[in-house]
C-alpha cells in the first residue's frame, strides 16, 4: 500500500468513528426529562402541610415561626390567622392551637 492510500484509509477510519459518536450521543436521553409518553401539566395543586411550630422569640414583639416562616400575631398562615403568641403556643382565631415540642434532656 502507498503511503496515500494509508492516510486515506486513517482519515476515512477516523471519520467513521467520529460519525458512530455523534449518532450514539443524539440516542442518548436526559434522564431528569419525562418520557416520551408524559403529559405536563400547567396546573398546580396546593396541598395545605401540618402546621408546625419550629420556635418562639420573645423579644419587644412576639415572633412564631411556623414552617420556618417568620409570623407574628395577626398574620395568617393557610387560612388561619394567628391571634395570639405565648411563652411556648400560638392560639389561632379559629380556636386551634400550636404548641412547640418539649424535648428530653439527659439527667
Amino acid at each position: 500500500m502507498s503511503p496515500i492510500s494509508i492516510r486515506f484509509s486513517v482519515v476515512i477510519a477516523t471519520g467513521l468513528v467520529l460519525m458512530s459518536s455523534m449518532i450514539q450521543a443524539k440516542q442518548l436521553r436526559d434522564p431528569t426529562m419525562p418520557g416520551s409518553g408524559a403529559r405536563v401539566s400547567s396546573t398546580s395543586v396546593v396541598v395545605n402541610e401540618a402546621l408546625v411550630l419550629n420556635s418562639i422569640v420573645n423579644g419587644v414583639e412576639k415572633v412564631a415561626v411556623i414552617n420556618n416562616k417568620i409570623l407574628t400575631t395577626g398574620d395568617v398562615i393557610q387560612g388561619r390567622k394567628i391571634a395570639y403568641i405565648g411563652q411556648n403556643y400560638v392560639n389561632f382565631t379559629d380556636g386551634s392551637k400550636l404548641q412547640l415540642f418539649k424535648s428530653i434532656t439527659g439527667k
